[in-house]
């Protein structure tokens, strides 16, 4: 019974809205086959979260994401 938990920052998608219902749907199904044909796991027991994570709550090499990112050339 595998259990995937996707972490995203809502960025990106349309609008900067994070991702949409369609793109998380891609998320779910394309794990649970990737686990299905590697792994060999049942797709009816594979449980996919996604949380969706604000992009000040979100670090990089000890510092908030948009100051790391500010600080790359």
């Amino acid at each position: 019974m595998p259990y995937v938990n996707i972490k995203v920052t809502r960025e990106g998608g349309p609008e900067g809205k994070g991702p949409s219902a369609a793109d998380k749907a891609r998320l779910i199904e394309g794990v649970t086959l990737l686990l299905r044909d590697v792994l060999g796991k049942a797709p009816a027991t594979t449980f996919v979260v996604i949380d969706e994570v604000p992009l000040e709550d979100w670090g990089i090499g000890g510092l908030p994401v948009e100051a790391y990112r500010a600080q790359r050339p």
